[in-house]
């Protein structure tokens, strides 16, 4: 997998931050999340299918290429 130049960006995007805060993290010890392709996900599908704690989800790619997670 080629390194997005860019992920450290989204990497530390507030939406991303677990701590309730709303904040992006300023450790920089901090490990950063793991970074997965939506085509590595998707393998050429539109839809995908996540089991996650027992229930069961839906990745669906648009046409306008966003990502849409249904319960």
């Amino acid at each position: 997998m080629q390194r997005n130049p860019s992920a450290t960006l989204v990497l530390n995007h507030p939406s991303l931050d677990h701590s309730g805060g709303g904040q992006a993290s300023t450790q920089s010890s901090t490990r950063p999340a793991h970074l997965l392709e939506s085509a590595d996900l998707l393998r050429g599908s539109k839809t995908v299918a996540i089991l996650h704690n027992g229930s069961l989800y839906r990745l669906q790619a648009t046409k306008l290429g966003k990502l849409i997670l249904t319960k």
